[in-house]
């Protein structure tokens, strides 16, 4: 019997302890329950889940898009110092708006960096690569390596591949 994803995700989290970038991925489709297993993650730790949207939006509403560009990647960090350990970041759909000009993956690496983050990813993990919506799609991301380890929402996860070699 697999084992449940939140313990994959308590293994990777353990795993994380010891690299540059302490952060995990939850991998999925919209819709393949992400936000629950989050949600039970978040119980277990103690923590809460921060909505990345409400979040980042709210803060971002009395600036230019300039200023926005700029002062994400901060305004990011400091969302991230007011939270319990490990940070559960959900529904990060507004860091690949196009017009903030960010890369999603560096900037959830960047708050990793001091902390131990869970962030839900909605796309899929296809032969050791990172996706994040569909070919042709304006926010359209495809990573080749990632510096993070991945939980995905089919039971798989990089800390088994580790165990194996």
């Amino acid at each position: 019997m697999a084992e449940p994803i939140h313990d994959k995700i308590k293994q990777s989290l353990k795993a994380a302890e010891g690299l540059y970038h302490r952060l995990v991925l939850l991998v999925g489709e919209t819709g393949s329950g992400k936000t629950g297993v989050l949600r039970d993650v978040a119980k277990e730790f103690g923590t809460s889940v921060i909505n990345v949207n409400l979040a980042l939006s709210s803060d971002l509403l009395e600036l230019t898009g300039k200023q926005r560009s700029l002062r994400l990647p901060g305004i990011l960090d400091q969302i991230a110092d007011k939270a319990q350990s490990p940070v559960v970041l959900d529904n990060l759909e507004i860091l690949f708006d196009k017009d903030l000009k960010q890369d999603p993956l560096r900037l959830l690496q960047g708050i990793s960096r001091n902390r131990a983050v869970v962030a839900s990813w909605n796309g899929t993990m296809t032969s050791g690569r990172l996706f994040y919506a569909e070919t042709g799609h304006p926010e359209y991301r495809s990573y080749d390596s990632v510096d993070a380890l991945i939980v995905g929402m089919d039971g798989t996860a990089t800390v088994d591949s580790a165990k194996n070699i």
